[in-house]
This record gives C-alpha cells, sequence and structure tokens, in this order.
C-alpha cells in the first residue's frame, strides 16, 4: 500500500474522533435538549465536558506513544471512542452524559493525536507530498460529518416514526456503528502501517520527555495564542451553529444539506491549502486560516439568509480541520522528527484549553440577551484575535525544512 493509500485510511481516524464522537454532538443537540429540557449552557457544558477530556487524553498520549507506539494507541483509542458512543445511548442522567462525554474526549484524543503523528511521519517519507498527506488525514474528519449530516437525521426520522422514547438514542447507536466498522478498517492496516511509519526507538522518544515545557511554551508563544483562541472560536459554532439554522426555521433537509456541504468541504481542503502548509515554516498558514474562520463565523452572527448560511458553512468546512493541520506543519517544519510527538501535543493541549472556555461560554451568552447569534459574534472575535497572535510567530531557525 502507498503512503497516500495509507492516509486516506488513517484518516478515518479522524472521522471517529472529530467527525463523529466531537461534531455530531452539533445534530443531535437540539433534540437532546428538547427532551432533556437543557439549557443552552449546559448543553454547551456537553461540548465542555468533551474538552477537558480531549486535554486530559492530550496529556496522556504522550506517556501511551512511548509504552505502546502511535499504530496501538490509535486502535485502542478508535475502539474505546465507539464504546463511549454506544454508551451515550443508554443515559439520560445530566451527570452521567457529563461523564460520557468527558470519556470520550480522552478517547478522540489519543486517536487523533496519534493519527496525526503517523501522518506526519508517512510525509516524512515522501517530503513533496508531506503537506498533501497531512491535509488528508485532517480532511478525513470531513468524511465522519458527512456520514453524520446523512445518518442522524435518518435515524431520529425512524426512532420518532416507531414512537420510541428519547429517538435520539438511537442516532448514537447508529453513529457506533459506523465508528466501529471504521475502526475495523484501522487494525485492517495495522501492519503496512508499522512499516512505512515506525515508532522511534524507545530510548529517542524517551528523551522528548526531558523537553522543558516553559521552553516550548517560549518558542512557540504566538503560535500557541492564536491556536487557544482558534479552539474557543471554532467550537461555538461547532458546537451551536445547528441549533441556530433550527431557530431559524431550517427544515432537516436543509439542515442536511448545510451540513452535509460542511463536511464535503472539509474533505477537499486538503487539496486547498496543501501548498500553504509547505510553503510557511511560521505563524502565517495559521494566521490566514484563523482570518478566514472568523468572517465564516460572522456571517451566521449577522444575518439569516440562507444563501449566505451555506456561504459561511462552505467556507467554514473548507478552512478549520486544515488550520488544525497547519500547527502540525509546523511543528514538522520545525522541530526534528523524534520530538514531534511531544510539539504535536503541546498545541493540542492549548487546542483543548481553548475548547474548554468555548462551549459554555457561548452557551451562557445564548441564554441571555441576543442570543445565539452574539455568541457566535463572540466565537468570531475570538478567531480574529487568533490570527492576529499567530502572523506574530517566526520560525524556530532559519534553516529551511527537508
Amino acid at each position: 500500500m502507498t503512503a497516500l493509500g495509507l492516509s486516506v485510511c488513517i484518516s478515518m481516524a479522524a472521522a471517529v474522533s472529530l467527525g463523529m464522537t466531537r461534531f455530531a454532538y452539533a445534530l443531535l443537540l437540539p433534540p437532546m435538549r428538547d427532551d432533556l429540557l437543557w439549557s443552552y449552557t449546559l448543553a454547551g457544558a456537553m461540548n465542555t465536558f468533551n474538552a477537558v477530556g480531549y486535554l486530559v487524553g492530550a496529556l496522556l498520549t504522550p506517556m501511551a506513544l512511548r509504552r505502546l507506539g502511535a499504530v496501538r494507541v490509535l486502535i485502542w483509542g478508535a475502539l474505546f471512542a465507539t464504546l463511549f458512543m454506544a454508551l451515550t445511548g443508554f443515559l439520560i442522567d445530566t451527570s452521567a452524559l457529563l461523564l460520557q462525554r468527558f470519556l470520550a474526549g480522552v478517547a478522540s484524543a489519543a486517536v487523533f493525536v496519534s493519527g496525526g503523528l503517523l501522518a506526519a511521519r508517512l510525509g516524512a517519507q515522501t517530503p513533496s507530498q508531506s503537506g498533501l498527506l497531512l491535509g488528508i488525514y485532517y480532511g478525513g474528519t470531513g468524511w465522519g460529518i458527512v456520514l453524520s449530516a446523512l445518518m442522524v437525521p435518518a435515524a431520529l426520522s425512524w426512532a420518532q416514526a416507531q414512537g420510541v422514547n428519547h429517538p435520539w438514542s438511537w442516532a448514537w447507536w447508529t453513529l457506533a456503528g459506523l465508528c466501529l466498522m471504521l475502526t475495523i478498517l484501522l487494525i485492517v492496516i495495522r501492519l503496512p502501517l508499522n512499516r512505512w511509519a515506525p515508532d522511534a526507538p524507545l530510548s529517542t522518544m524517551a528523551s522528548t520527555k526531558s523537553q522543558p515545557t516553559g521552553q516550548a511554551l517560549r518558542q512557540w508563544f504566538f503560535a500557541l495564542l492564536g491556536y487557544g483562541c482558534f479552539g474557543v472560536g471554532y467550537i461555538g459554532y461547532m458546537t451551536f451553529v445547528v441549533a441556530l439554522l433550527r431557530e431559524q426555521g431550517a427544515t432537516p433537509t436543509d439542515i442536511t444539506l448545510f451540513y452535509g456541504l460542511l463536511g464535503i468541504a472539509v474533505v477537499v481542503s486538503s487539496r486547498v491549502w496543501a501548498g500553504l502548509l509547505n510553503r510557511y515554516r511560521g505563524g502565517q498558514a495559521l494566521s490566514i486560516l484563523n482570518g478566514l474562520l472568523s468572517v465564516a463565523t460572522l456571517i451566521p452572527a449577522m444575518t439569516s439568509a440562507w444563501p449566505l448560511m451555506m456561504l459561511s458553512g462552505l467556507i467554514f468546512g473548507v478552512v478549520f480541520l486544515s488550520l488544525v493541520a497547519s500547527t502540525t506543519a509546523m511543528v514538522k517544519h520545525n522541530l526534528p522528527p523524534e520530538q514531534w510527538a511531544s510539539g504535536i501535543s503541546v498545541f493540542t493541549v492549548i487546542f483543548a484549553l481553548g475548547q474548554i472556555v468555548g462551549p459554555v461560554v457561548v452557551g451562557w451568552i445564548a441564554d441571555g440577551e441576543g442570543g445565539l447569534q452574539r455568541g457566535l459574534l463572540f466565537s468570531a472575535l475570538a478567531l480574529l484575535l487568533g490570527s492576529y497572535f499567530a502572523w506574530q510567530q517566526k520560525p524556530l531557525t532559519e534553516k529551511p525544512s527537508p
């Protein structure tokens, strides 16, 4: 199997960890909120707890990588993410659902960090395709979003037609089945993946543990600020934009079209931004993409016109996961391979901190005067601030990356 083929297969890990485990919640938030009588603050807290779990997972993943290797962490993380997705359908208690979202966040971080590391290693084997391979991996999240957009409304409609209690449960079980099938694919490719992207020797990997956190924070200060603002801003949109569409009178078909278009845009984004990721070694790519994302988020905060809402989803989808890929590319351009895992993890931790703040703050704003549109205005401003910070980041060395 070629590096390109393996990258496509690994991208299904992103579909599991982000496309379904995290982002399918936007489609399920409105029926769960209506059924369980949540405020927007509580609905946002569900994703805040998911982000706390993601932070814990990001902190634990480097240790797991040293002990188990990236491929095993990827597979076990995907299996646990699938399990936690299935458990959601059996829960209605608020505390239990918050715990489930936390555990799903831990598992998704393990999958996302290990998958990004494997994609970076594949890119090192074919430097001319490095940006493309990273983009394909992160763009795989789009397939998860598309599958969610197609299957969640169908599962909800079927369950409602059957007259079952809590019809949203069947949507979670449907998503768990999809996650299981994609996890089986990851198990099938584990041997060629180990050949193409082997782990560094344990002694080398252990040396990354000695890298001082303070030094990393100083070196990446502006990029980390920009990425943290991205975490705050983007998650508000991805948590509440479907709920806003529902408030504005969008039909289930409209929502499927909107979310499906967003997901397809994520998939194609790997080709759109591959050159940008290869070209810049500082924070320029992160800054440019943050700025575009701010515009996409500002649109639904200012208007309910349907064509503009679709444009917002298109721009958002074609940008947001490539922004994540830009930080992995920055690490790869500026650090030796044995430090990639720790470098990616530092960015992942900051990303998680931003995501902890974003959902509950946007939900709290949405519960007040101005509603969800004012909440998304806060998200757009956070993204704009992130664009400014990221532009200040310089390469760590003057030597061009190989």
